[in-house]
């Protein structure tokens, strides 16, 4: 007798679509404020500081923590249970399906790699900065800390290959968006395709932008 899944292949999809397009909306809005530190280095602190530890930007993040587990654990299940349904057809495979991106059958690894990233994003900077301030420390200043981290050739590179991972995540994640919300046929196949690379793209270049420009452009200004 064959497992029944925990939700229908439907459901999950749109779970996973929704929590998605929550957090490409938070990445535009942390994309854009990570940029205004190469504009204004004191509107980016000033942004830092209407943040903080106040109750709002608390609660952002708390409702982020959440939207990020429902998507990891839905991820996972709907890779477990994909597999499972495969059973041994899986192994004699050899080369990818036609028309199949690679990332399309990678997200597991690609996510976990991009979890691997967020776990050193938030020691470098919410745990020193957000979480700091609300168990009373003093936390550190933003500016300072991205000049820090962005000095050092090893971060910045890990940085930036973190970037890349999170390109392909975002490209096929976007897509697969597209589709779950209907936009199936054909025509819209290949438009949602299109605005998926493009905000992908918009999304990295606005993070990658800062990692470049601390690492080789501030140090000979």
């Amino acid at each position: 007798m064959k497992n029944k899944p925990l939700f229908s292949s439907i459901t999950g999809k749109v779970i996973m679509a929704v929590s998605g397009a929550g957090f490409v909306l938070f990445l535009l809005f942390h994309g854009a404020m990570n940029f205004v530190s190469i504009l204004s280095p004191k509107g980016y602190n000033a942004i830092c500081d209407f943040l903080g530890a106040n109750w709002y930007a608390v609660v952002g993040s708390i409702g982020l923590a959440a939207l990020m587990g429902i998507h990891i654990l839905c991820g996972i299940i709907l890779t477990i249970e994909n597999l499972l349904a495969r059973g041994r057809v899986r192994y004699k495979r050899k080369e990818r399906p036609k028309g199949v991106e690679w990332s399309s059958q990678n997200m597991l690894v690609l996510g976990l790699f991009i979890l691997f990233g967020l776990v050193m994003h938030l020691y470098d900077f919410w745990y020193k900065m957000q979480f700091a301030e609300i168990m009373g420390r003093e936390p550190v200043n933003g500016m300072e800390q991205i000049r820090f981290i962005f000095s050092n050739s090893y971060f910045s590179i890990m940085y930036l290959l973190w970037l890349v991972v999170i390109w392909f995540h975002l490209s096929h994640g976007l897509w697969s968006m597209f589709q779950s919300m209907g936009a199936n046929n054909e025509r819209w196949l290949r438009r949602g395709q299109v605005i998926a690379y493009i905000v992908a793209t918009f999304i990295v270049l606005l993070f990658a932008s800062v990692v470049v420009y601390y690492w080789l452009i501030y140090p000979h200004i």
